[in-house]
């Protein structure tokens, strides 16, 4: 069994909750009311996206060299 990594990035929504987008796999979107919720979706539908890109013989994306870093800036608007 080989181990794949993917980022998730979780936006608050204004009503709330958290919309998840997997940047590696176009299309994969879900939701959760809190964080946890929002990760445990998110797995989710990975999984069902992997087994879906299985069942069509498609290439499995994988992010496990990929480094991500976030830089903040301070800007006078």
């Amino acid at each position: 069994m080989k181990r794949l990594t993917y980022r998730i990035l979780l936006n608050r929504e204004p009503e709330g909750g958290y919309t998840v987008t997997v940047p590696a796999l176009p299309g994969c979107v879900t939701y959760g009311e809190n964080v946890d919720e929002a990760i445990a979706m998110a797995k989710e539908a990975i999984e069902l996206y992997i087994e879906s890109l299985v069942e069509h013989n498609e290439p499995i994306p994988d992010e496990s060299n990929t480094l991500e870093y976030s830089i903040t800036l301070d800007k006078a608007v």
